[in-house]
């Protein structure tokens, strides 16, 4: 059987899941920022500093109590940790034997990473942090060739070789550049360390994404992974024969979903509350998706030349009303405490501006926050006959 739905509930699905915008919270701050890392399955990383970074921009969305001291404490206290996803990202600890089957194929030499490893360089660097303890890439001399900003040290690469097939982990960061150490002793006690079957392996990427999104694709769930997706249909084919997995459509399009997913639509979503999302929030990862599903071509121009730049360096994705209406390129200026939006350029389909903007100027109070910034300017809008936002936010 295939269940049919519409574009709009397909949005509405996802941002449940995907638990945007959010909701009001109770509790301890910490424990919410864990229980949407354990929610999300994971939360990329990047060194963009424009605005606060994306780790903590994607947890500030989904909790808005959350503070980067959460993460750092969740992290020592062995509740989350650091390693792959499709990028590099936090996973939390009770997923950790998930990782293993990435580990295991690089230590193996199945699946390569970056570069070829340095064995013996490899045995020397581990040897140094069994008998010293904790290390960073920095601790280990090197005067010879730069090679690259990734591999700017033969140490580097064998520390991240280590990393990546497991026998090293990040137990912390200090001012952003990693510490490494045994996995021995960052793993929490007690924590399994048994390697899934392929099986195992398939039903937990199925399930973790689809309880992360709603519903997805092979290709989707898949996303970046190498030689999963026969193993993934097949297990997701099984899931469907005995009831945990549905068949969706979406304009024509198919889709599953976990079979408790569906209840998610009887649930009122909050359209009039406006998110200004990370460019690497985990709803915009997977670009091709949310120009099917939410009708939104996004591309990070960071990496793009300045002159072929057509919404700017770091352009926010912005929703409301269920959808993706507007982007945002934003610098905030730390030590004048000043945010700047150097454009908003809100979506051609876009009809309610000015309800928009009443939104945009609700929620630029607290972003501002968040980036530690008490001034705003806005520079360009398109089209240029915005409403001024300046004269709409209450900054008291």
């Amino acid at each position: 059987m295939t269940h049919s739905l519409s574009l709009q509930e397909a949005r509405k699905l996802v941002l449940h899941s995907q638990r945007l915008p959010a909701t009001k919270q109770s509790g301890n701050a910490t424990a919410a920022t864990l229980a949407a890392i354990e929610h999300l399955a994971y939360i990329q990383i990047d060194t963009i500093s424009a605005i606060q970074r994306a780790h903590h921009h994607t947890l500030w969305n989904r909790n808005p109590r959350y503070e980067a001291e959460q993460l750092t404490q969740l992290v020592a206290d062995r509740k989350v940790f650091e390693y792959w996803s499709h990028a590099a990202a936090y996973l939390p600890m009770c997923d950790y034997r998930f990782s293993l089957p990435r580990k295991k194929a690089i230590a193996s030499g199945e699946q390569r990473h970056w570069y070829a490893p340095d064995k013996k360089l490899m045995n020397a660097v581990l040897k140094r942090i069994s008998a010293e303890g904790p290390l960073m890439a920095k601790d280990f001399e090197h005067s010879g060739k730069k090679l690259g900003e990734w591999t700017s040290k033969p140490a580097k690469r064998a520390l991240e070789s280590l990393f990546m097939q497991g026998e090293l982990m990040i137990s912390s960061r200090v001012n952003f550049h990693k510490v490494y150490d045994l996995s021995e002793r960052v793993l929490p006690p007690n924590i399994n360390t048994t390697t899934p079957s392929p099986e195992e392996y398939a039903r937990f990427l199925i399930t973790r994404y689809l309880q992360a999104n709603g519903l997805g694709q092979i290709a989707e769930i898949g996303y970046l992974l190498k030689n999963i997706k026969p193993l993934l249909t097949a297990t997701a084919r099984d899931m469907c024969a005995n009831g945990e997995l549905l068949n969706i459509n979406v304009a024509g399009s198919h889709y599953y979903a976990l079979a408790a997913s569906l209840d998610l639509l009887n649930k009122p979503l909050a359209r009039n509350k406006l998110a200004i999302l990370s460019p690497f929030d985990n709803l915009l990862i997977q670009r091709k998706r949310m120009q099917t599903l939410f009708d939104f071509d996004y591309l990070i121009e960071c990496y793009v030349p300045e002159k072929k730049r057509q919404f700017g360096y770091f352009s926010l994705p912005i929703l409301w009303n269920g959808q993706l209406v507007a982007r945002m390129d934003c610098k905030a200026d730390r030590r004048a405490s000043h945010l700047h939006i150097h454009h908003l350029a809100v979506e051609a389909s876009l009809k309610k501006i000015e309800e928009f903007s009443q939104a945009l100027c609700k929620a630029l109070p607290a972003f501002m926050k968040f980036n530690n910034c008490e001034h705003l300017s806005l520079h360009k809008t398109t089209p240029k006959n915005l409403p001024p936002l300046a004269t709409m936010i209450d900054l008291s």
